[in-house]
């Protein structure tokens, strides 16, 4: 009998199947495959201007200025620089500069066209000057920003749902091949977003489309330009061992320790934010010297470079794992602290991705476990990453896939340890979260 509230003509979900034999869902696949060539495009553009950004400000500049060589207190101003225009740029630009990256990975919606450029200024600011933080928000949202407005010039009646998910698959076509497949790129996107239910297909189908478009043109960009794809990947790995019970019990060991320390990150990251939000620019110039600071710090304590402290560790984190060896576990241990430290003065105050700095102060804190007896570094390195990203993104599937899938063939044999070591950071970082108010 039907219910007298709402009467016997209650609207029934629609068909996904009704929808995907339809006529609109093929123009919206032809659309989403010729979306993928300038987003993708604009997205290599990006990149390539941050990789030749950084080493003309941290060794062509100096050079310039008739410095012998880049000096050891240089990130100090550079940094301070960036937190001023980043700051600028929040507090005075559309949009806020984009995506406030202690909330982690939150469905957000596509940003207006007018939000773009701050979105992008800000993300230029926090990359080249040499925050800690990665690409991969702004990437998501310049993406999706620049393919909704694409679609609303072109037709102005677009319904809005078709609009979102146009949006969708430029997000997904803008990080294709940024985490080193297209595949974990969707899933990253397909978790962080929350979708499911019977729509997750129609949704994920032209999203696939575009980032398996957007990988071979960050291929083909990459060839043709000589500058290479920015791709996540690494070479030279290490031989990968079967597992023992010895590397299970690690992993029960590095989930838990991933949880406890990237719930202190976020903690001090937020409150650190609390104190930027009243005074943004002179409080993210103060940030911007407390990550210089560390760095310099680092480098003189330990004669490595500055940069293992700098930058998101995106591009560091192959060669990092390839001469790990040359770390001593004091050097090791700075840099967690160091490289942590950073990472919540980046957060609370700059604009960029949380993805890649999580993944290289997981990576560090598993090869500075490898050293003691029973846990390879394979392994080491694989559950860190693994664990710590699980920690600070809450993306337990995706933080598997990223530790897994980066190391290749050798990642399906630490697999099982990186499942648990993911499991337990990320059942325990919920646990040592405070609810929402």
């Amino acid at each position: 009998m039907p219910d007298a509230r709402t009467g016997p003509t209650d609207a029934s979900p629609p068909d996904p199947f009704t929808i995907l034999r339809s006529r609109n869902y093929v123009v919206l696949l032809v659309m989403a495959a010729v979306v993928g060539v300038p987003v993708t495009a604009a997205a290599f553009g990006f990149l390539a201007l941050v990789a030749e950004l950084q080493p003309m400000l941290y060794t062509d500049l100096p050079e310039a200025l008739g410095l012998h060589g880049t000096p050891p207190w240089w990130p100090l101003p550079l940094l301070g620089i960036g937190g001023l225009l980043v700051a600028l740029t929040v507090q005075y630009l559309p949009g806020h500069g984009g995506h406030e990256p202690t909330a982690g990975f939150k469905p957000q919606g596509t940003p207006a066209p007018i939000e773009l450029p701050g979105i992008f200024l800000a993300a230029l600011a926090t990359l080249t000057f040499g925050a800690v933080l990665g690409p991969e928000a702004p990437l998501i949202a310049l993406g999706g920003g620049l393919t909704a407005g694409a679609v609303r010039l072109a037709k102005r009646d677009v319904p809005e749902q078709a609009s979102a998910m146009m949006g969708a698959a430029g997000s997904f076509a803008a990080i294709s091949s940024l985490l080193g497949s297209p595949l974990l790129g969707a899933f990253f996107l397909m978790e962080a977003s929350g979708l499911g239910g019977p729509m997750l297909a129609l949704v994920l189908v032209p999203g696939l489309l575009a980032a398996g478009i957007g990988a071979l043109i960050f291929i083909g960009l990459g060839s043709w330009t000589g500058l290479g794809t920015y791709s996540l990947a690494l070479t030279d790995l290490p031989e990968a061992v079967t597992p023992t019970a010895a590397e299970f019990g690690w992993a029960l060991v590095i989930g838990l320790s991933a949880a406890i320390a990237g719930v202190g990150i976020r903690w001090l990251a937020v409150r650190l934010k609390t104190h930027v939000e009243r005074r943004r620019v002179p409080a993210t110039v103060v940030m911007g010297l407390v990550v210089g600071g560390l760095a310099i710090g680092y480098a003189e304590s330990t004669g490595k470079p500055e940069t293992d402290v700098l930058f998101s560790g995106q591009s560091s984190l192959g060669p990092f794992l390839t001469h790990s060896t040359a770390y001593s576990i004091g050097a090791l241990s700075l840099l967690v602290l160091c490289k942590g430290l950073a990472y919540c003065a980046s957060l609370s105050s700059f604009r960029g991705g949380p993805i890649f700095p999580s993944m290289f102060v997981g990576a560090t804190g598993g090869i500075l476990l490898s050293h003691l007896p029973g846990l390879s570094l394979v392994a080491g390195f694989a559950t860190g990453v693994g664990a710590m990203s699980a920690a600070m993104l809450r993306l337990p599937l995706t933080s598997v896939l990223l530790a897994t899938l980066l190391l290749g063939s050798q990642g399906l044999t630490v697999m099982p340890l990186v499942i648990v070591s993911v499991v337990v950071s990320h059942v325990v970082s919920a646990r040592l979260t405070p609810p929402p108010p």
